[in-house]
C-alpha cells in the first residue's frame, strides 16, 4: 500500500522532537504486524492514531513504550531508546483498562492521582511538598477539584478517564499516550475530554498520541491523523484525512456492487 503524500505549504512545526520511529517492523506470534513504520512527533502535537482492528495500533504503542521489541528499526523518545532513565516521569501511559477499576477497590481521586507521583527515581526521596504540588496541579489541569475526595468507583466514565489522565500528569509527564480513552463514555463526557486533551497541548505544552476507533471525534480534535494498517498509509493534517470512499480505496476495499447489473422490477 502506497503512503499518501500530503502537500502542506504551512511552515514546519517548531520544537523538540519527542518521538522518532525509523523503519520499524514488529512480528508477533510469527506474524508481521508492523512493517517499515516511519514517523516523527514534535512537542505540542495532538496526534490521532486510527485503523481497523488488528491493524497494529496497540503493537505500535507497546513498541514505543519498549514493552515489545522490534525485529527491525528503532524507536527514540527524547533522543533515547524506550525505558531510558532520562524518560522516567516524562511519559504518561493511559491504557484502555485504566479507568475500569474494580468496585471493590476503594480509592479517592486524590489518592489515585498521588500514585502517579511515584517512580523509580523518587520512590524514597520525594518531598511531601513537591508531591502535594504535583497532585494539585494535575487535578486542576483536568478540572476535577470538586471530586478530589470522591471515591473513584462513584465517578462517571468520563470523570474516571479524567482521573487516570491526572494520574499520568502528576508524574509531570510531557508525552502522554492514550489507548481508546473514549470507550464507554457518553457524548457530553467525550466532548469534554477531547477539549481537555486539546487544552493540554495548547496551554500546557503537552504532546499527545491517542489511539481511537472514533474517526469523527479524532478528525474534529486531533491536529494530525495517522492511519495504520500494518504500515502507515496516511499521515497528515486531520482536515486532509480521506472521506469514507477514499479511505476504502486506500485500504484496497472495492464496492461489492460496482459491476452489478441492476434491472428495475417490472412486476
Amino acid at each position: 500500500m502506497e503512503q499518501i503524500q500530503i502537500t502542506d505549504d504551512s511552515p514546519p512545526l517548531e520544537g523538540e522532537t519527542v518521538l522518532e520511529v525509523k523503519d520499524l517492523s514488529v512480528t508477533r506470534s510469527g506474524k508481521l504486524v508492523l512493517k517499515d513504520i516511519n514517523l516523527e512527533i514534535k512537542t505540542g502535537e495532538f496526534v490521532g492514531l486510527v485503523g481497523p482492528n488488528g491493524s497494529g495500533k496497540s503493537t505500535l504503542m507497546l513498541s514505543i513504550l519498549g514493552i515489545l521489541k522490534a525485529q527491525k528499526g528503532s524507536v527514540r523518545i527524547y533522543g533515547s531508546p524506550p525505558m531510558s532513565r532520562n524518560q522516567i516521569g516524562k511519559i504518561g501511559w493511559v491504557p484502555q483498562a485504566a479507568a475500569n477499576l474494580k468496585k471493590e477497590i476503594r480509592i479517592t481521586v486524590e489518592e489515585l492521582v498521588k500514585l502517579g507521583t511515584i517512580n523509580a527515581k523518587n520512590m524514597f526521596f520525594r518531598s511531601r511538598k513537591e508531591q502535594y504540588s504535583a497532585v494539585e496541579n494535575a487535578i486542576r489541569m483536568v478540572g476535577m477539584e470538586v471530586f478530589r475526595n470522591t471515591d473513584v468507583s462513584k465517578l462517571s466514565g468520563g470523570q474516571r478517564q479524567r482521573a487516570v489522565i491526572a494520574r499520568a500528569l502528576a508524574s509531570n509527564a510531557d508525552f502522554i499516550l492514550l489507548d481508546e480513552p473514549l470507550v464507554g463514555i457518553d457524548r457530553d463526557a467525550r466532548n469534554s475530554l477531547l477539549k481537555l486533551l486539546d487544552n493540554l497541548c495548547h496551554d500546557e505544552g503537552k504532546t499527545i498520541l491517542m489511539v481511537s476507533h472514533d474517526l469523527a471525534a479524532i478528525r474534529q480534535t486531533a491536529h494530525r491523523m495517522i492511519f495504520l494498517e500494518q504500515n502507515i498509509s496516511f499521515d497528515g493534517s486531520s482536515e486532509d484525512f480521506p472521506e469514507l470512499n477514499e479511505l476504502a480505496n486506500l485500504r484496497g476495499i472495492q464496492h461489492v456492487h460496482e459491476h452489478a447489473d441492476y434491472k428495475e422490477d417490472e412486476g
